[in-house]
């Protein structure tokens, strides 16, 4: 199983976009993929302009200027566990790349990255359209956050167990959800949706609560106890690999 994911969101500068994402998707991932130790890399860009479900407003992104802001593209790479992102590290991985390399890396702007393992992950109805064992969706929805104080994080943790995921196990156009938990960056938490496409997740995710209003009022209420990285949480539509 893949467990283990190393995840980074940045932005990028116009000049030289083009530029990079050919580095990126000819020279950098494939580079990467040669460890045996990565099962898949995914690379995404956000979109503008998202819906997202509940009262506007209730959801809260940090007030922490020392967090990284970038949040148009987030680049995946999964393994079997977290330590294999850590030996070496990416800090290590970009320190050793050519002069090209690091140049391109250094057009990343608000970079933060995570290390993170999955804790639970439930399988929804759609999740026979992966395109290979390991291939994350064409679409994902990603919150990053921490919890507040006043919430709990049992309370946390028994929402996600008892209603979020067992709901989106049987929500359609959902592949998969997973729960994650950093391993080294900010922030601790981390929900990673994967749906067949942003039309899906629109019709289907916004409302899923709708007609249930006490466990509407229950993620109301953990919600609105989060704090979320900055742009957070994001819908991206994938570009490597590009979608079939």
């Amino acid at each position: 199983m893949d467990h283990g994911l190393w995840i980074t969101w940045y932005d990028l500068p116009e000049e030289g976009r083009d530029d990079y994402l050919e580095w990126l998707h000819g020279e950098y991932i494939p580079k990467r993929l040669e460890d045996s130790r990565y099962l898949y890399a995914a690379h995404y860009a956000s979109e503008y302009n998202v819906t997202l479900s509940g009262e506007k407003g209730r959801l809260k992104n940090t007030k922490n200027t020392d967090i990284p802001a970038g949040d148009r593209y987030i680049l995946i790479f999964g393994a079997a566990d977290a330590h294999a992102f850590v030996d070496p590290n990416p800090d290590e991985i970009h320190d050793a790349l050519d002069d090209k390399g690091k140049a391109m890396i250094a057009m990343r702007q608000g970079e933060r990255v995570n290390i993170m393992t999955e804790v639970a992950r439930c399988i929804g109805p759609a999740a026979d359209t992966r395109d290979g064992e390991y291939a994350l969706a064409p679409c994902i929805q990603m919150g990053s956050f921490n919890a507040m104080e006043g919430l709990h994080e049992y309370e946390l943790s028994a929402w996600y167990a008892k209603w979020r995921l067992p709901r989106l196990s049987k929500l359609d156009g959902t592949l998969a959800v997973r729960k994650l938990v950093s391993v080294a960056g900010w922030a601790k938490h981390a929900i990673l949706y994967e749906f067949i496409s942003t039309d899906a997740r629109n019709q289907k995710f916004v409302d899923h609560e709708s007609d249930n209003p006490e466990m509407e009022q229950w993620t109301d209420d953990v919600v609105r106890l989060l704090d979320h990285a900055p742009g957070s949480p994001n819908l991206a539509k994938r570009i490597w690999p590009p979608i079939s």
